[in-house]
């Protein structure tokens, strides 16, 4: 099932994604068998699967999505990055994703190497997401002899993209993704709901009308949501900083934090009419079986008992 059939509008339910990484060993791919079947019981829609730095494991990343579609049942989506691919070989991997059985791809630009202040794509690669998504299009007109096999997810960031010199310019840039074929946007994480309400505000002023999903990390440690921000740009706000200073050391309390400020932002940005939500599940289950438990996601049922999504 192809990503935008999930998202019409009307009285349904809300989608539920979850993204995984692929596992630098053997042993972390036994650990993520026994949570994906987790994670699959837990009934999300689909299911995305990242590169590693620089699109390494790109071979793990096909290898799990199958795994998923076919032992677990779930919907997969393979993440397919401008860094580390020169066209050809993107075509190559296009054609694997084909034969697998995949029909949905997270088409994203990728990180810059570490340290560097600007991606410089090699010859014969990109340095956009919209182009990335341009030829993903094209693939499918000259290899496929059709078009719009891929449903095709790309990313916003309610934020503003780091490297990005001001919001009316990174909404822009959204805007050539979606002209060149996107489906769908699934936001970067974020903390202050405000934010991805006066994204998805910016983003239909400038004409995006397709679904706009907020993607949340549920916080596990100060260490880890530290660590994290400083890559992405997110920030935290005030309150739940303080709440986070005060237990720096202390894991336990930290994550107990994290997941009600994730359940809360979940319920907010539900009843306030998001399409879903995609959830950073950082490769663990336990945390997502205590957030779905408190809500009651799959059931959601507003304005006379009729989902709202269509409000955003």
């Amino acid at each position: 099932m192809r990503l935008p059939e999930y998202f019409k509008y009307g009285e349904k339910e809300p989608v539920i994604s979850f993204e995984i990484f692929p596992p630098k060993t053997e042993k972390g791919m036994e650990n993520l068998g026994t949570v994906l079947a987790e994670l699959s019981g837990l009934g999300p829609d689909f299911i995305t699967v990242t590169y590693g730095a620089m699109g390494s494991e790109k071979h793990r990343t096909l290898e799990i999505a199958s795994l998923i579609k076919n032992r677990f049942g779930v919907e997969t989506a393979c993440h397919l990055t401008c860094v580390g691919a020169s066209k050809n070989e993107l075509d190559h991997l296009l054609s694997d994703i084909y034969e697998s059985g995949i029909e949905n791809i997270v088409a994203i630009r990728g990180d810059i190497p570490s340290g560097a202040r600007e991606f410089i794509p090699p010859p014969d690669s990109y340095k956009y997401g919209y182009e990335l998504v341009r030829h993903i299009r094209q693939f499918e007109k000259d290899r496929l002899n059709r078009s719009g096999y891929f449903g095709i997810a790309v990313g916003g960031y309610p934020e503003k993209h780091t490297e990005a010199p001001d919001m009316e310019t990174d909404i822009i840039n959204l805007k050539h993704k979606v002209d060149k074929g996107a489906d769908i946007v699934i936001t970067q994480l974020f903390f202050d709901n405000g934010y991805y309400f006066d994204f998805v505000k910016e983003a239909r002023s400038h004409g995006i009308k397709i679904p706009i999903m907020p993607g949340l990390m549920p916080i596990l440690s100060v260490k880890q949501i530290e660590r994290i921000i400083s890559m992405c740009g997110a920030t935290i706000p005030s309150d739940l900083r303080k709440r986070l200073n005060a237990c720096k050391d202390d894991d336990e309390k930290a994550r107990a934090i994290g997941i009600a400020q994730c359940i809360d932002q979940s319920k907010e940005l539900l009843a306030r009419g998001a399409p879903g939500i995609h959830f950073y599940v950082l490769n663990k289950s336990d945390h997502m079986k205590e957030i779905i438990g408190a809500l009651p996601a799959r059931r959601f049922k507003y304005s006379g008992g009729k989902f709202a999504a269509n409000n955003l």
